[in-house]
C-alpha cells in the first residue's frame, strides 16, 4: 500500500509552482489533517506551561508525529524553562459576599494562605500608580485600562493595554500597596479571567492577579460609589528551572541543503485553557504543510524545517536557545516563518520591510486561500532573533478579531477552531514555504 501511494504521488506531481499549490490546497481541504492533529494535542496532551508534566509530554508528541509523517532530523535543541504552578483555590471576594472572577497572572507570588484583605484603588496607567506615594499604602492597586478600540488591528489595543499586567505589580509595590489586580487583556465582555506573563523587578514581589471584564466592571461600579474592600487569595508556586526542548524535524533540500526555511509556532501554552489558538494552532499549521509537502511525493529545492519552540509564554529560552544552535550550525537560515496569532482565517504574511516589493509578485498565486498581500513585519517573538543572522523573516496574520476573546483564557479550547479555518492556515504556510523553496532567489 505505502509503494502505490509514493508512485501515485510521483506519478501525478506537478510541474509548475502553481500547480502544486493547487494540490496541496486540493489535499489539504480533503483531509483537514491541522485540526485531527491540534485536536489530538489539545485533548490527549492538554496545557502545556513551561516546566509542566503537559509540556513534557508534549515534545514527545511533535517528535513522535514528525517522524510518523517522514521528517528526517527529528531531533531536540534542549533550554531551561520558567516551572510556575497557578495551584488550586484562588478566589477574590468583594466586600465580603459578592465573588469576583480572577485568575493568577503567570509568575505570580502567592497571598498569605488566609489570603489578602485591602482597600482598593482604581488607577489606569503605570504612571498613574507610580503617583500614588503614600495613597498606595497598604492597598490593593486596580489597572482598569481597557483596550484602545479605535484601531482597525487588535493587536494594537492589546500592545497598548499590556504595560499594566506586565509591570503592574513592580510599579503598585514601589507605592507600598500589598497586591494588583488587572483588568484583562481582552476585547471579549464574558467574566472569564486571562492570564498572560508578568515580571517583577527590583523591590518587593506582591500576588498579581487578572479579573474577567464583568468583574472589573463591577469592581469599577462599587469604587464609584465608594470604599471598597476585597479578598484575595493565591495559592502559586515558583519552582526553580526545568530542562525541556525546542523540537524540529525536516524535508531536506535537494539542491540547496543547507539554506534552511524554518517554520512553526510555540509549543508552550497557559493554564486555563489547552493552548489550541495560543499557540497549538501555529504548531500544527507548519507539521500539516510538512506532511502535505512530504505526502505528495514533492522535493523542495531548499530544506523545509518544522521548529516548534518552547517557551514563548514566560521568557522566550526557546527562542534564545534556537537562535545559538542556528548561530553555530553549518547551515544558512534562509528564512524563517512563525504563525502565533491562532488558527483563524489567514489574511495577511508579515515580511520583513526590505524584502516587501520583491515578494509582491507571489500575492496572486496565494489569494486563492485568504491571503490578500504581504504587509510590512514577518518578526515574532520566536523566529524575530533570527533576523539577526540575515534570514528573512515572515508571519502568518490570521483575521485577528476573535483572538483576544480566546487568548490566555479558559476559552482557549478546540472547540473554539474551525477545521477549514484553521487547514487554510496550514495551506498558507505550505504555498509559502513552497514558494520560498523553488523561486526564493528573488530574495537575494
Amino acid at each position: 500500500m505505502f509503494s502505490f501511494v509514493v508512485a501515485l504521488a510521483i506519478s501525478v506531481q506537478p510541474q509548475s509552482v502553481e500547480e502544486t499549490i493547487k494540490a496541496i490546497q486540493k489535499k489539504g481541504l480533503a483531509e483537514l489533517g491541522a485540526y485531527s492533529m491540534l485536536k489530538d494535542l489539545t485533548v490527549n496532551v492538554g496545557a502545556r506551561v513551561s516546566g509542566s508534566a503537559g509540556a513534557a509530554k508534549s515534545v514527545i508528541w511533535v517528535k513522535n508525529n514528525l517522524t510518523k509523517m517522514g521528517a528526517t532530523n527529528v531531533s531536540e535543541i534542549a533550554c531551561m524553562v520558567p516551572h510556575w504552578t497557578r495551584g488550586t483555590g484562588e478566589n477574590a471576594v468583594m466586600d465580603g459576599t459578592i465573588k469576583l472572577s480572577i485568575c493568577a497572572l503567570g509568575g505570580s507570588v502567592a497571598t498569605p494562605h488566609s489570603g489578602i484583605e485591602a482597600e482598593v484603588i482604581e488607577v489606569h496607567s503605570l504612571k498613574e500608580s507610580e503617583a500614588l506615594g503614600d495613597k498606595g499604602k497598604g492597598k490593593i492597586v486596580f489597572f482598569n485600562r481597557p483596550f484602545d478600540t479605535n484601531t482597525n488591528a487588535s493587536g494594537s489595543g492589546y500592545g497598548g493595554a499590556n504595560d499594566q499586567r506586565v509591570g503592574g505589580a513592580t510599579a503598585a509595590a514601589k507605592s507600598g500597596a500589598v497586591a494588583v489586580l488587572v483588568r484583562s487583556m481582552t476585547l471579549a465582555t464574558d467574566d472569564a479571567p486571562h492570564t498572560g506573563a508578568m515580571r517583577y523587578g527590583e523591590g518587593k514581589k506582591i500576588p498579581a492577579a487578572a479579573l474577567g471584564i464583568q468583574s472589573a466592571n463591577k469592581l469599577t461600579a462599587a469604587l464609584k460609589r465608594g470604599k471598597t474592600k476585597v479578598r484575595l487569595v493565591l495559592n502559586c508556586k515558583k519552582f526553580p528551572d526545568a530542562p525541556s526542548a525546542n523540537v524540529i524535524g525536516e524535508i531536506k533540500g535537494s539542491e540547496f541543503p543547507n539554506e534552511v526555511i524554518c517554520m512553526g509556532g510555540h509549543l508552550d501554552s497557559w493554564d486555563l485553557g489547552r493552548g489550541a489558538h495560543d499557540d497549538g494552532a501555529g504548531v500544527v499549521h507548519a507539521m500539516e504543510a510538512l506532511r502535505l509537502i512530504k505526502s505528495l511525493g514533492l522535493k523542495p529545492k531548499r530544506t523545509i524545517r518544522v521548529v516548534a519552540w518552547m517557551d514563548e509564554e514566560q521568557g522566550g529560552s526557546g527562542a534564545k536557545a534556537y537562535f545559538e544552535y542556528a548561530s553555530k550550525a553549518s547551515e544558512t537560515h534562509f528564512a524563517a516563518m512563525e504563525s502565533d496569532m491562532g488558527g483563524f482565517m489567514p489574511r495577511t504574511f508579515g515580511v520583513s520591510q526590505e524584502k516587501l516589493e520583491k515578494v509582491r509578485a507571489w500575492e496572486p498565486i496565494l489569494r486563492d486561500f485568504g491571503i490578500d498581500r504581504f504587509v510590512p513585519g514577518g518578526a515574532d517573538a520566536d523566529n524575530g532573533p533570527l533576523k539577526a543572522l540575515g534570514t528573512t523573516l515572515f508571519s502568518l496574520n490570521p483575521d485577528g478579531q476573535r483572538y483576544f476573546d480566546v487568548h490566555h483564557s479558559r476559552n482557549d479550547v478546540i472547540e473554539n477552531v474551525h477545521p477549514r479555518e484553521l487547514e487554510f492556515g496550514a495551506i498558507a504556510t505550505a504555498a509559502l514555504v513552497w514558494l520560498l523553496s523553488e523561486q526564493g532567489d528573488i530574495l537575494k
